[in-house]
């Protein structure tokens, strides 16, 4: 087993870059979900309400953050003053974040079409991941609730067989946005995984990944249609516990330590469970 490909996305609901190597942080992957794009109130956007920020390319330097658009030719710089700050919300997570200069959110605004500012999530930033799953102090930027998510090709292959079955079409893994994916033939054998190594870094298995109508969508143009892995995923991957709830995909991790990691690097299982998540049989 080693690593297939590695993936972060600087824009929480932006665009996706794959990378070679990543150094894995406290965080999580550096340079993931550091930035998000809220309503003027604060609250959290993403793909499932707004379908353009996929289109949306954020690449990250020491000075701020530069934003491309897909059908745009010009380039949207943001800047971040640390004492510059908005209260913000994701999902149950109420934290502090640099707020960017008034300039790159009127002209964000004008890109899609509605009022919002940019957020930075930075060393002020205070966001704790559920101690319940993932232990005590682990903390993470604006990921969805935890610092990495793992994927597998096996399991990737095994949904798009079972889609194929219901009349379906196959689907690619940037579905489901994941920062790393093990090459592995066998599918869902993370269900039972409590632990991988890479690289000399541990990575405990913390909590599977439900999965929402964000997988639906084209995460080149935001689009719905087309490929949907959802009718697969009711099939073969609905939730039997209800502490975890709907179709499931993908692992959350926490990583115990920080280190680099790069693409071909081998992974091994540390530790196992005796029997995988309880998922409902059709």
């Amino acid at each position: 087993m080693k690593i297939a490909s590695l993936h972060i996305y600087p824009l929480k609901s932006g665009r996706g870059i794959d990378l070679g190597q990543a150094h894995v942080g406290a965080w999580g992957l550096d340079g993931d979900r550091r930035y998000m794009v809220v309503d003027p109130d604060g609250r959290f956007i993403t793909q499932r309400e707004l379908q353009s920020l996929a289109r949306i390319v954020a690449v990250e330097d020491r000075d701020g953050l530069d934003l491309s658009m897909v059908g745009r030719d010009d380039v949207l710089r943001a800047r971040f003053e640390p004492d510059r700050r908005l209260d913000v919300v994701v999902w149950n997570s109420h934290v502090s974040a640099a707020l960017a200069d008034d300039a790159a959110n009127r002209e964000l605004s004008v890109w899609i079409d509605r009022p919002v500012r940019l957020v930075h999530a930075d060393r002020k930033t205070n966001r704790i991941c559920s101690p319940d799953w993932a232990g005590e102090g682990v903390m993470t930027g604006f990921s969805d609730g935890y610092p990495i998510l793992i994927t597998t090709t096996g399991s990737l292959a095994e949904l798009n067989a079972a889609a194929l079955e219901l009349g379906g079409e196959p689907f690619g893994m940037d579905r489901f946005r994941p920062n790393i994916v093990l090459e592995h033939p066998e599918p869902f054998a993370e269900d039972r995984w409590a632990a991988v190594e890479i690289a000399g870094i541990r990575f405990d298995l913390v909590k599977p990944c439900a999965r929402c109508i964000m997988t639906t969508q084209d995460q080149m143009t935001g689009e719905r249609g087309g490929p949907d892995p959802m009718p697969a995923m009711r099939r073969i991957r609905m939730s039997d516990d209800r502490r975890v709830a709907g179709v499931l995909f993908g692992w959350n991790v926490v990583a115990r330590a920080q280190g680099l990691v790069t693409v071909g690097d081998a992974a091994k299982v540390l530790e196992t469970h005796p029997e995988g998540w309880p998922l409902k049989r059709r």
